[in-house]
């Protein structure tokens, strides 16, 4: 399967037709406020979950500088108001995008954001760099990802961290016939060919390998999320290995899946099944490449990367020898706790919301609930363990379950 799609433009017109398309299909689908979700990314606990995904032994500035690279028509205004006191820079080749902006700018008095229209390949004109950089969406449908790649690792500061998410190309597949689908009968996007559309492809069979998508997919009967999908004028996946060796040759390196659980192999039924050993003798890389052929449905993959000449490791989370006792683990204030209709012998079951696979629920019996109760993001392993006379073996298998599962992060930092 080619990983790489492209529609009629020549190399030389794609960036424009891709910026054309963009102006009259923004995305997301545009909204006129954020009033409904101001409690959230206001929400000191987020925030602090959300950095430790990316600096786990640091504590980073909240007067940092933070790029939103493709922002897209809400992006960077949720990320203002989640930090307030960084300094915001949001660029898009959109003039459309930057419109809606700042419009919620205006509606919501956002003061630390800032504006330009720019493509990803030309940041460094702006002669800043940046803390932490944000690009997820984009860069699978530059003409040239690796110069995109590139160029924002030029503006990345040293001990910096980027979030980024592409598309991957399994899970995709379903979308891919269906561009081809659309390019075979010449389907465009005006309001009566993308009406049309949506409707042909809600009547699709449960067989077809787009069903799982169309159900996944929050706002895929949008007509502009409808022609993101499968009008856009070009787009790439990247299958984990692909991933790893882009990030390499861009001068990154990898960090960790921003939701790992759906890449180990010992979370979920994949746990239980009869390779599990073997997979789990591999190198982590290899390991997440299997699980994505094993998973077979992975339509995107969002990771954490970091420059490839960073001064230390930046995440240092491993359970060997003594230092994860001093861990300060933090839940995740978007996990459930689910004890009604336990099975016999659980006492309750703890899901990520945000996974998109079930089988990621992870049973805990009473005495593994009493300390995932003690968790209060302030107290370390080694003090929990001992305030619910939890042993050591138990209490490492434990905490490192809850981590793989996505479930918690951890505040490595140590005292002083």
């Amino acid at each position: 399967m080619s990983t790489t799609r492209e529609r009629s433009p020549a190399p030389a017109d794609r960036a424009e037709a891709v910026r054309a398309f963009y102006e009259s299909h923004p995305y997301p689908p545009p909204v006129a406020t954020l009033d409904k979700r101001l409690d959230r990314y206001r929400d000191p606990r987020r925030r602090r979950a959300q950095n430790l995904l990316m600096w786990p032994l640091e504590k980073p500035r909240a007067d940092r500088t933070i790029l939103v690279a493709g922002c897209g028509t809400s992006q960077a205004a949720r990320h203002a108001l989640m930090e307030p006191e960084a300094q915001v820079t949001a660029i898009d080749i959109s003039a459309t995008s930057l419109r809606r902006t700042r419009d919620l700018q205006a509606k919501h008095g956002i003061g630390n954001l800032r504006l330009h229209r720019l493509a990803i390949e030309r940041i460094g004109e702006l002669g800043q760099t940046f803390d932490q950089i944000v690009c997820t969406g984009v860069l699978h449908h530059l003409s040239d990802p690796d110069a995109g790649l590139r160029a924002l690792r030029s503006v990345l500061a040293v001990d910096g961290a980027m979030h980024i998410m592409v598309y991957a190309p399994y899970g995709r597949a379903g979308i891919y016939m269906m561009q081809d689908y659309c390019r075979l009968l010449g389907i465009g996007v005006e309001a009566g060919e993308l009406k049309d559309l949506g409707v042909l492809v809600q009547s699709l069979s449960v067989d077809h390998p787009i069903a799982g998508v169309v159900k996944r997919a929050k706002d895929f009967a949008e007509p502009d999320a409808l022609a993101d999908a499968l009008l856009n004028p070009q787009d790439r996946a990247y299958s984990v290995p692909q991933l790893y060796d882009w990030l390499d040759r861009c001068g990154l390196t990898f960090g960790r899946w921003h939701e790992q659980a759906p890449y180990l192999p010992r979370c979920g039924a994949i746990g239980r099944m009869a390779h599990v050993a073997r997979i789990a003798a591999l190198p982590a890389s290899a390991q997440h490449a299997a699980l994505e052929h094993l998973r077979g449905t992975m339509d995107r993959h969002s990771f954490v990367a970091y420059r490839d000449d960073r001064g230390r490791q930046p995440q240092p989370i491993a359970f060997e020898g003594e230092s994860w006792r001093d861990f300060v683990p933090v839940r995740l204030p978007w996990t459930l706790t689910v004890k009604d209709r336990a099975p016999h012998g659980v006492a309750a079951v703890l899901i990520n919301p945000s996974h998109t696979y079930p089988d990621l629920a992870l049973f805990i019996d009473a005495n593994q609930e009493r300390a995932v109760r003690a968790i209060d993001g302030e107290r370390g392993v080694g003090d929990i363990l001992q305030a619910t006379a939890m042993g050591d073996d138990e209490g490492r298998e434990l905490f490192k379950r809850l981590w793989e599962h996505d479930l918690i992060v951890f505040d490595a930092k140590r005292p002083g």
